[in-house]
Formats: C-alpha cells, sequence, structure tokens
C-alpha cells in the first residue's frame, strides 16, 4: 500500500510514519484552507492573505494531529487485546494503524473499530466548545475560526469513517456484528468487503459525474481517487484474512527452498554481483563458510558499499549475522514468519537450525501456494494474487 515513508515521532511506544503521500496532501489541504474555507467562511472575513495563510497552515496541522489521535485510539485499544501494532502510517487518504494481525474476538473487533471514532467525536465536540467559549469570551477571530472548522471536520470524518463498508470503521464495526452472529470471520470480512467493494465503485462513479456533469475536476478526480483507494483496501483486506487462514498451522519447512543458491564468506563483492545477484536476482544470500552458515548478505548493503571498494571488500564482512531478524526455524509457523517479512521489509529468509543451514523461505513461494490454493478453492472470490519478484 506505501512507498517511501518516513519516521515523524513515537508516541506510547508506537512509530508515527509518514508515506510521501501525505506530504502531498498536507500542502493541498493548506492550500484549500488558506485559499477556499476560510475566506469564503462567516467566522473570520476580510483578513490579510498572509492571515488566512497562517489560519490554513494552523488548520491542517491540528486536523492532521487528530487524525494521529483517531489512529492511536485504535492502535491503543489493539494493543490491549493483544495485537501487535507495526506503527502509524501518515499517507494521501489519511492515517492507518498497522495492526499485523486479525482481533482475536469479534468483541475485540467492536472495541478496536470503534476507538478510533470515539476519539474523533470527542475532538470534534472539544473543537467546536472550543469556538463556542471563544466567541463568548471575545477571541481573534482567525483563532474561532479554525476551532470550528477543525472541530467540523472531525466529525465529518466520524461521518465517513462509520460508513458499513468494510475497510472504514463502520465496515469493520458490521463486520464484528455478522462474526458475532454467524461465528464465521472470514464470511463476515466477505460480505463487508463486497459492501466496501461497492462503495468504491460507486465513489469513481460520483467522482465522474462531479468532473464531468458540475464541472467539478478537482472535487471528481480526488473522490475517484477515494474511490479507487476503498475498492483496492476493500478486495485487499479480505484476500489477506485468505492468506492468513492458508497459511495459519503450516510450517516454513513445507515452503522452503531446500537447495538454496549460496555464497562463500572469501568471495569478493564484485565476484558475489557479477557471478550470484546478475544470473539468479535475489535480493538477499545465504553466506557459508564450508557447511556452517554464517550470515546473509543483501542488495541493499551492497549498494551502500562504495563501487571502489568492491573488488577489496570480502562478502563475510559485508554479510549480516544470523538472528530473528532474517533467520527462522523450520517448524516456525508460516504466518508468523510472513509477518516477520512484512514487519522487516524482507521477501526472504533463512530457514536454519544453529548454524546448519535447511533452507530458504520466500514470499514469492507463501504466495504461489495461496494463490495455488485459490484455484482449488471455488467460490473463494479471492482472485490471482500478484507474485512479487525475488
Amino acid at each position: 500500500m506505501f512507498g517511501n515513508r518516513f519516521r515523524l515521532f513515537r508516541v506510547f511506544g508506537i512509530e508515527i510514519r509518514a508515506d510521501l503521500s501525505w506530504f502531498v496532501v498536507v500542502a493541498l489541504f493548506t492550500w484549500s484552507l488558506a485559499r477556499q474555507v476560510f475566506p469564503a467562511g462567516q467566522l473570520a472575513p476580510g483578513l490579510t492573505e498572509t492571515t488566512y495563510w497562517a489560519m490554513g497552515i494552523v488548520g491542517a496541522a491540528l486536523l492532521f494531529a487528530s487524525i494521529v489521535l483517531h489512529e492511536l485510539g485504535h492502535a491503543l485499544v489493539a494493543r490491549r487485546h493483544g495485537l501487535p501494532i507495526r506503527g502509524i502510517t501518515l499517507f494521501i487518504f489519511g492515517g492507518v494503524a498497522e495492526m499485523t494481525d486479525e482481533p482475536p474476538t469479534a468483541k475485540a473487533e467492536f472495541l478496536v473499530a470503534v476507538a478510533g471514532p470515539a476519539v474523533s467525536v470527542v475532538l470534534g465536540v472539544a473543537f467546536l466548545v472550543a469556538g463556542t467559549a471563544g466567541t463568548l469570551a471575545g477571541w481573534p477571530a482567525p483563532l474561532v475560526a479554525v476551532a470550528v472548522v477543525v472541530g467540523w471536520m472531525n466529525l465529518a470524518l466520524v461521518l465517513f469513517n462509520m460508513v458499513p463498508a468494510f475497510p472504514l470503521d463502520g465496515g469493520r464495526v458490521l463486520r464484528s456484528m455478522l462474526w458475532q452472529w454467524r461465528g464465521d470471520l472470514r464470511w463476515a470480512t466477505r460480505v463487508t468487503s463486497a459492501i466496501g467493494s461497492a462503495l468504491g465503485l460507486g465513489l469513481i462513479g460520483l467522482g465522474v459525474l462531479m468532473a464531468i456533469g458540475a464541472n467539478n475536476l478537482i472535487g471528481g478526480v480526488w473522490m475517484a481517487l477515494i474511490g479507487m483507494f476503498v475498492r483496492s483496501a476493500a478486495r485487499m483486506s479480505y484476500q489477506q484474512l485468505l492468506l492468513r487462514r492458508s497459511l495459519e498451522g503450516e510450517p516454513v519447512a513445507r515452503f522452503m527452498e531446500t537447495r538454496p543458491v549460496t555464497v562463500p564468506r572469501s568471495i569478493s563483492v564484485a565476484e558475489l554481483v557479477s557471478d550470484y545477484v546478475y544470473r539468479h536476482h535475489f535480493k538477499m544470500f545465504p553466506v557459508v563458510d564450508g557447511d556452517r552458515l554464517v550470515g546473509c548478505v543483501t542488495t541493499r548493503a551492497v549498494r551502500e558499499l562504495p563501487r571502489e571498494d568492491w573488488d577489496r571488500q570480502s562478502v563475510g564482512a559485508l554479510a549480516d549475522s544470523c538472528g530473528p531478524e532474517n533467520t527462522v526455524p523450520p517448524d516456525l509457523d508460516a504466518m508468523r514468519a510472513l509477518s516477520l517479512m512484512s514487519r522487516t521489509g524482507t521477501s526472504r529468509l533463512l530457514v536454519a537450525e544453529g548454524d546448519h543451514l535447511l533452507g530458504i523461505l520466500s514470499l514469492k513461494d507463501l504466495l504461489k501456494f495461496f494463490s495455488l490454493k485459490m484455484e482449488l478453492e471455488p467460490g473463494s472470490g479471492a482472485g490471482r494474487v500478484q507474485r512479487p519478484a525475488g
């Protein structure tokens, strides 16, 4: 879902990151507030352009702070129910608390889902109360206007998020109810994801009508983009659940390549690139000393080494040692291995016992198994899974 991400800060032990697309929407939103929303409002008319820009910057900052608090609401409640939180990422359509597992019960799903909107309701009411109190107390008009606008935007965020279409918060609430009713998480996810996909199509159609019929090109394009995101996220969420159910309880030994390509620690980095990377096209190779596993070397490490040092540096000196971030035992649950890949951003893991290499587990092989399994289960609705390279 995300491209390059930048760490902003940590709060309650949760890392807050921003996708590159977030910086674009911050700039657009600031411009919209400064040039359209505040000048056209009745709370602070006739101010200077500089003042409106200052209001736009403060308003955008408060709104995105509200989004972070909204996602923290989800994350903290999820953590109380034992769900690991990878972090919170801000991106073009708002923010997302990245949970690495499904809630254990329907009740937990409900509580996690409503936590974010509850925070937004509190923030919205608080900002509106502050704006009303500020008006009565004679606060400067720009402060009152910013408080009122941010308050209404928080409440608008709640209204949109509570639409009962997965993966919106309202869709998660509906999923928890259906899950509680039927006791079937897969069925509940399929139903709410279908609603989310239909909502996405509706938003795309509305965007086209706005762009063509209402002569609102920017608003129409924005609405269509939101629709495409909702539709894609709904389908992806259902596939992720099916993938999780397919891999849970399966050991990584079932999926590993038992005859992996290994690299001697004594060769140079230049030989690694010419004889292994260009030939096999993998992003990570096990590094061995005879029959003993000593670590792994990645193309990322090679890129960070100056080109003039490739002939002088040995692979052994460049290799990372074996550890829990790159090495798993053969009896580990495959779903836990997939979660490790997701958390570390790698597509290949060493499978070893002590310093004895047993094989390589690749993301491509896990997804290939999932795709084949779905083809053999009529009516799964999963479709094909795109297989990444490497």
